[in-house]
């Protein structure tokens, strides 16, 4: 199998540049997030993809059509980011100083009226499924947010869906999954372009 995914994390927003949990509520792109866009089409020129499958929030959707794919993308609702619940809008710092508890994380606690790590796992799952469904070779495009990109990087090397927080992404960054032989590899992480 030669099927090469391209994990695609969309450009900067307000909420991602001051580390706020941002899931759910459709923050659009900085001038910089925009910015990077077009720089990820520059790098992505000349780049054919079998398919293109993006998440239905706008950041992602205005991402993937600065970047050249908009008409080609296909709307993946597995795509969504974590649903943060309670901490949606929130920074890290802001959820443990409410629980007076120095090492809260998304990682390790549980999410109040969210998602749990293992349930976004297994909507990773699916989105690989329906990456690979009817392809023997080529390259799909992934246009997402960092943690469910970071999980669907973990599933696919066979860690469980918290194996995620081992890999950092930036903001309109570019990351391949590929084989090596029959093995699932990453093949490149987290390509920027400062």
């Amino acid at each position: 199998m030669a099927v090469e995914l391209y994990l695609i994390r969309h450009g900067e927003t307000e909420w991602s540049l001051s580390g706020a949990h941002t899931s759910r509520t459709d923050i659009p792109l900085t001038d910089h997030g925009r910015q990077r866009a077009e720089e990820l089409r520059d790098y992505l020129k000349g780049t054919t993809f079998a398919k293109v499958l993006t998440s239905p929030m706008g950041r992602a959707r205005e991402t993937c059509k600065i970047a050249g794919y908009g008409e080609q993308a296909v709307i993946e609702e597995g795509l969504r980011e974590w649903d943060y619940g309670e901490s949606e809008g929130k920074t890290t710092k802001e959820m443990r100083a409410k629980y007076n508890k120095p090492d809260w994380s998304v990682w390790s606690d549980p999410i109040i009226g969210g998602e749990a790590v293992e349930h976004v796992g297994v909507r990773a799952d699916g989105v690989i499924e329906r990456a690979l469904d009817g392809l023997t070779d080529g390259k799909v495009a992934l246009f997402a947010h960092a943690h469910i990109l970071r999980i669907l990087a973990a599933r696919w090397i066979g860690l469980p869906a918290v194996g995620g927080k081992l890999f950092g992404l930036g903001t309109g960054s570019v990351s391949t999954l590929g084989w090596e032989r029959e093995t699932r590899v990453i093949s490149t992480w987290n390509r920027g372009f400062e």
